[in-house]
């Protein structure tokens, strides 16, 4: 037999929480604990010595105040509600838009390869993406059409969309480059034989995820959270 914190039975009263009743907050006066107070005084005022009409009006003055600043704070706490959700449903309606993360940087430590995704807008019939260094000097250049999955087989990159990329570091030269940020770009011919460019950190908003109280954007294969999002065009 379960008996929960409580002496509940479980198999006959359900599963019980742990969680304690609620008690009252007694540590403050509300409205009403100051207008009992208040009538209480006068109740027991000394007919001879009346109260002070100046001392209750003041007190009633204050009961006012209370009671007023009480319905503010339920009306800026449901003003806050309403914000909170009509900010969740302009964030949807971003779905299919594009973000910008504001950096086209990857970073590179040595023995280890540099992923990252690059978008293309559209249909790619041919061409490179382009490592630089923060100079703006060309360190590495990759062929777009030569790409593999994670078993090893070649991957068409001729639609347009978000497509993984990976630099194992090596320059031009094929000479192992220093740990450093590099800036990443593409040069493109489109299916209709027009040059395009692309560039990291923009991408195609394909959902949007809450959680915990924050917004995310499915931004590739990653979800990135609004606050790094630097544009939505």
């Amino acid at each position: 037999m379960a008996i929960n914190a409580y002496g509940d039975n479980l198999a006959t009263n359900g599963v019980v929480g742990n969680t304690k009743p609620e008690v009252e907050d007694k540590t403050a006066l509300g409205k009403e604990d100051f207008l009992t107070l208040l009538l209480i005084q006068l109740q027991h005022q000394d007919p001879t010595e009346p109260a002070d009409t100046e001392n209750i009006l003041t007190q009633t003055s204050q009961l006012a105040s209370m009671e007023a600043a009480t319905n503010t704070n339920k009306a800026l706490e449901k003003l806050a509600a309403s914000l909170s959700s009509s900010q969740e449903f302009s964030t949807i309606a971003a779905i299919g838009k594009r973000a910008d993360l504001g950096s086209d940087g990857i970073t590179y430590e040595r023995g280890k390869l540099s992923k990252f995704e690059m978008y293309f807008p559209e249909n790619i019939e041919s061409g490179n993406i382009e490592i630089k260094d923060l100079k703006g000097n060309l360190v590495a250049t990759i062929d777009t059409q030569t790409q593999k999955d994670k078993d090893g087989k070649d991957i068409e990159v001729k639609k347009s969309g978000v497509y993984a990329f990976a630099w194992d570091g090596l320059d031009k030269n094929k000479d192992p480059v220093e740990d450093g940020t590099f800036r990443v770009s593409a040069k493109y011919v489109d299916d209709k034989g027009a040059q395009q460019t692309s560039r990291i950190g923009a991408y195609p908003i394909e959902s949007v995820r809450f959680e915990d109280g924050k917004t995310y954007l499915k931004l590739g294969s990653s979800y990135i959270p609004l606050e790094n999002v630097s544009e939505i065009y």
